[in-house]
């Protein structure tokens, strides 16, 4: 489960995907009676994804602290679309409830943000880590070595513009 790979790795998908950034942020502390209700609806969506695998749900994962944030992989906008607007037993009315308790309040805040990701304009590498994020989700390859993708294969220009994984050394 938390396999560590050894060295250099990257992950690839074949087609295009949907990155979800979606979380809430603790702003009072001492308001327990607000924002803990609101952990507990947005635990109980993450297992009705989980549990029932969203059609075009590739995965996501969760840190908790003072701000909570889920990256949520999805195949297409129209799937994560498809299920934020059908009605499910536990999003339709957690969603609601979270969504009237935080504009109730001060007390806590939430965000998101959505990203279209395009075949082939994205980067990534992971070095001596298990998979996480978009790792868990994609084929990964080795990077070097007898049996991995060559050092000079990724030494090409990068189709991104401006500061990239590579820009790091990665």
């Amino acid at each position: 489960m938390n396999e560590i790979y050894e060295g250099r790795w990257i992950a690839r998908l074949d087609e295009p995907f949907v990155v979800l950034l979606i979380g809430m942020r603790i702003n009072k502390l001492w308001h327990v009676h607000r924002w803990l209700p609101l952990v507990f609806q947005m635990g109980r969506m993450l297992r009705e994804l989980s549990t029932n695998r969203a059609k075009g749900f590739l995965s996501g994962q969760t840190w908790f602290g003072r701000t909570t944030v889920l990256i949520q992989y999805w195949r297409s906008m129209e799937d994560l679309e498809h299920y934020a607007t059908i009605k499910h037993p536990n999003r339709t009315p957690a969603w609601l409830s979270f969504y009237e308790a935080v504009e109730a309040t001060d007390s806590v805040g939430a965000y998101h943000e959505l990203y279209a990701i395009e075949q082939g304009r994205y980067d990534n590498s992971f070095i001596n880590m298990p998979r996480t994020l978009l790792s868990s989700v994609a084929p990964i390859c080795a990077v070097g070595g007898p049996n991995g993708i060559s050092e000079a294969s990724l030494s090409r220009p990068s189709p991104l513009r401006g500061p990239a994984p590579r820009f790091w050394g990665f």
